[in-house]
């Protein structure tokens, strides 16, 4: 798809009065890949609905950019006003990230706003694209999805990148655990382990912890986890989750284990994203 079928596709939509945020969606996940090579661009999977943006990028199955999308003509694309409390929280934790309203991007990375760019107006009723901004569009979405994050090199950066991971992830799980409870019992069988997970946290070690203690607990751990791993690391080119259970000094065989868990096959999809986020902090040069 060109960026020109795009905005096609995106006025005859627009042009019916009926569409809403929604109905574009699928133009702009086929626009992403059509300019993007060897990027998977996932439009709001059904495992990533506690606490994700709309869009997830992906590169060799780690995240590499984020993108929240509002209804053409959104008024409030800078969170200053409607939208701050879920931008501030998005910038925080996500790395790097558009928000857009499918004609409008603004650019952020490091939780700081880069630069944004309109690729159409609307006229009349109308889209009206904006052909003198197409390649200055196409080179800032290339440069947005492959481009690493910044060399980490002070311990104060570093801490703040896992907490705000540690909290994404906290929040995810609880979500997650109060998301089945509600329902009864989890529909997919990787729901399962992360309530079993918690119900064997409360037989052995607290009683009557809840979901939110045990989110942030958990949460705690897996980051903590990566850190250990990765100080025991030879190869500091590569790391990842799965690298990780590897890594783990036998010596704390409970945090061993759990990290032998989160590698696995079985780990609940709806945390994997994060946590894999998670891992590539780590993959960072410091």
């Amino acid at each position: 798809m060109t960026i020109t079928e795009y905005l096609a596709n995106l006025n005859k939509r627009f042009k019916t009065g009926i569409s809403r945020e929604h109905s574009y969606r699928g133009d702009l996940q086929n626009l992403l890949e059509a300019l993007l090579n060897n990027v998977l661009v996932t439009n709001e999977p059904a495992r990533y609905k506690h606490g994700a943006p709309d869009y997830i990028l992906t590169k060799n199955n780690i995240p590499v950019g984020f993108i929240e999308a509002k209804d053409i003509g959104d008024d409030d694309l800078a969170g200053k006003k409607k939208h701050k409390e879920q931008f501030d929280r998005y910038k925080a934790t996500h790395d790097p990230y558009i928000f857009t309203d499918y004609l409008d991007f603004r650019f952020y990375r490091d939780d700081t706003f880069i630069t944004s760019i309109r690729i159409a107006d609307i006229e009349g009723g109308k889209i009206i694209p904006r052909p003198d901004k197409f390649d200055e569009f196409r080179d800032l979405i290339r440069d947005f999805a492959t481009a690493r994050g910044q060399t980490i090199r002070s311990s104060a950066k570093l801490s703040k990148m896992m907490a705000g991971k540690a909290r994404l992830l906290a929040t995810i799980i609880q979500k997650a655990l109060e998301s089945d409870a509600k329902d009864g019992q989890a529909n997919e069988a990787a729901n399962n382990s992360l309530r079993e997970q918690m119900e064997a946290f409360k037989d052995v070690l607290i009683h009557d912890i809840d979901a939110k203690e045990f989110a942030d607990i958990y949460a705690q751990t897996i980051a903590y986890g990566m850190f250990a791993a990765r100080l025991h690391d030879p190869t500091l080119d590569t790391f990842s989750r799965h690298e990780a259970a590897e890594l783990i000094p036998k010596t704390n065989p409970f945090l061993r284990k759990l990290f032998q868990y989160i590698a696995g096959y079985d780990l609940d999809d709806r945390i994997t994203w994060v946590v894999d986020a998670l891992a590539d902090i780590f993959e960072l040069p410091m």
